[in-house]
């Protein structure tokens, strides 16, 4: 075997890797989702709950599993991949319905570049008969400053992250002075914005300058990263915590996915434990 052919192979393993691990993993389930947003609410912790969909989901399974969900009553926030369920209306109108019908508030995720319209329009249409739909914009990508001016006075929920896919033309010197450059787009807005950065320095001059402005606002955090020292910026202002719950077939695949990408992580989360400064 050539040196080439030897990384080739093992290129492919590592990316056959995460679905192989992930498919002996159980899935974790509605009850499982039901029963951590249980568990977080006793903390006085909001939760937020997005379904992973595995290979062999259709857009019908998907709106199955939704309602299942939704059938325990333990969800008040709902997150849907839009991509997954093909843009459909009538399928994205069958979870509003059952989210609104459980009292729960629903979000549109963001995905990649491509996707970007497709899904603010998505949330557009929603808003209509679901006023409080949402959706997420990324600070990396560079239409998000224009996005943000077109949603800033409606009542749509917006969730600020960093963002999982580069920006097509090139990502922005300071993806931090990005974001918070979208956070002071969105300042003084009524409607709720939430700061979903894992970045503790970042969080605090966000949800400074959200406060000051009289804007609504959370921390919202994916469970599984580090976010003892984030929380503590949030209630050092008394700024609401969420916690992103997910669940589905094809959460594990994606979660060691990730880990494998990010080798830092386990440094990242003692660091977070021990509270100690990040680096720079």
């Amino acid at each position: 075997m050539t040196s080439s052919s030897f990384w080739n192979w093992l290129r492919e393993r590592r990316y056959a890797l995460p679905h192989a691990l992930g498919n002996m993993l159980p899935a974790p389930g509605p009850a499982d989702a039901a029963a951590l947003c249980d568990r977080l609410r006793r903390q006085g912790i909001a939760a937020t709950v997005g379904y992973f969909q595995g290979d062999r989901d259709t857009p019908d399974t998907i709106v199955q599993s939704y309602r299942a969900l939704l059938a325990t009553g333990a969800c008040s926030y709902l997150s849907v991949k839009a991509p997954p369920l093909d843009f459909n209306p009538g399928h994205l109108r069958a979870v509003a319905d059952a989210a609104t019908m459980a009292g729960t508030v629903l979000m549109l995720d963001s995905h990649g570049p491509a996707d970007a319209e497709a899904t603010i329009a998505a949330s557009e249409a929603l808003r209509a008969d679901f006023p409080q739909t949402g959706c997420a914009l990324p600070a990396r990508w560079r239409r998000s400053l224009g996005d943000a001016a077109r949603l800033r006075d409606t009542p749509t929920r917006l969730r600020i992250v960093k963002g999982e896919w580069a920006d097509p033309d090139g990502d922005p010197d300071d993806i931090d002075a990005a974001y918070l450059a979208l956070i002071e787009r969105l300042a003084g807005r009524t409607a709720p914005v939430a700061v979903a950065t894992h970045d503790p320095r970042l969080v605090g001059r966000a949800l400074d300058r959200l406060v000051a402005a009289g804007t609504p606002c959370e921390l919202e955090q994916l469970r599984g990263l580090p976010r003892r020292r984030t929380m503590a910026e949030a209630r050092r202002r008394d700024v609401p915590i969420r916690i992103y719950i997910p669940f589905g077939p094809g959460w594990w695949p994606y979660a060691i996915d990730k880990a494998l990408a990010r080798p830092h992580l386990p440094l990242w989360w003692l660091r977070d434990r021990l509270g100690l400064p990040d680096r720079g």
